[in-house]
């Protein structure tokens, strides 16, 4: 059975870090890409990065570019998401996904139950 478990989610002030993580079973972690999506509150899914197989490619919304690093550990089957510079418009619950083939390009066929991110004074 697939799972991914997230954590590292919290309430922090703007212009604070936090770092999330991922842990897939279930599956060959380093097979697969790997992707965070987030939904704020009252709003849709909005994707915010992923990453190929090796983390050899990484991709980014634009919203998120130059704040946030998406990274994996493949000995660990983790997937992290380092946020810095947070924003209020940050706040969200941060799902991790996996997709359905070693390259970002495919959809996300597992997903885990999120972790919450607030972004407040």
């Amino acid at each position: 059975e697939v799972q991914l478990v997230e954590s590292g989610g919290g309430l922090v002030q703007p212009g604070g870090s936090l770092r999330l993580s991922c842990v897939g079973s279930g599956f060959t972690f380093d097979d697969y890409a790997m992707t965070w999506v987030r939904q704020a509150p009252g709003e849709g899914l909005e994707w915010v990065s992923a990453t190929a197989w090796n983390g050899g490619m990484t991709y980014y919304a634009e919203s998120v570019k130059g704040r946030f690093t998406i990274s994996r550990d493949n000995a660990k089957n983790t997937l992290y998401l380092q946020m810095n510079n947070l924003k209020s418009e940050d706040t969200a619950v941060y799902y991790c996904a996996k997709t359905g083939d070693h390259i970002w390009g495919t959809g996300m066929d597992y997903w885990g139950k999120g972790t919450m991110v607030t972004v407040s004074l």
